[in-house]
């Protein structure tokens, strides 16, 4: 049974910790956040660990780490934590939903947490450290890059690219071979039926779709706490 120490101590902590309890061959040890943001030295009855000094409790040669964050600063803050676990040595594992449809073939990387009723058809490719809440549909020979947050009763479709680090809202939906940019924020039940560039909002409206205007990429906070 692999160990695994388990950033944060939000409620998506308190729930991957749920899942690796009820539905995988982990064992979760210990939780890890930032030192400034240390209020109790438990959680879930297990210790509650400085991320800044993780490794000399709970070394990368025999500890694994998951991080469980949210879509916060497009995320771009899940990504730095995920690269930070990196640097530290550390290899991130992935949570699969025994509940999902999945094929024996899935292609997926490290800190991915994809919850139940996915459908995730042949040839799918999911990159590093994403998210796929519960109820989506990932169509054929799709790609999914590193660091996508998708919520919940999502549709791509077969032959999409979906760019790094973008973000669907609830029931939006994608037509076949459409490459969406990086950072692209697709919105609650928006259509998307052309590729979209990077840095881009589209807001749905009722059964149509308008763009929105450009994300500001300076305005991204970019740092590491908060």
């Amino acid at each position: 049974m692999e160990k695994i120490v388990i950033f944060g101590t939000s409620q998506l902590a308190s729930l991957a910790h749920f899942y690796f309890d009820n539905d995988s061959p982990h064992q979760v040890v210990a939780f890890t956040v930032d030192k400034n943001y240390i209020t109790e030295n438990e959680f879930r009855g297990l210790p509650v660990i400085a991320f800044e000094e993780v490794e000399k409790h709970f070394p990368p040669s025999e500890y694994k780490m998951f991080l469980p964050i949210s879509f916060k600063q497009m995320n771009f803050f899940r990504k730095a934590k995920f690269d930070e676990a990196k640097i530290k040595g550390y290899q991130c594992v992935s949570y699969v939903s025994s509940k999902a449809t999945t094929w024996p073939d899935l292609n997926i990387g490290e800190n991915c947490f994809i919850f139940e009723d996915n459908t995730i058809q042949p040839f799918v490719k999911i990159g590093n450290n994403c998210v796929l809440w519960s109820g989506n549909h990932i169509g054929h020979h799709s790609e999914i890059k590193d660091h996508v947050f998708i919520t919940s009763q999502v549709v791509i479709s077969g032959c999409c690219e979906i760019g790094e680090n973008s973000f669907f809202g609830v029931n939006a939906t994608i037509r076949d071979e459409t490459v969406i940019g990086k950072a692209s924020l697709i919105g609650m039940g928006a259509i998307i039926t052309k590729d979209t560039p990077e840095f881009s909002i589209w807001v749905g409206a009722k059964s149509t779709m308008r763009e929105g205007k450009s994300i500001d990429i300076d305005s991204i906070s970019h740092k590491t706490n908060g």
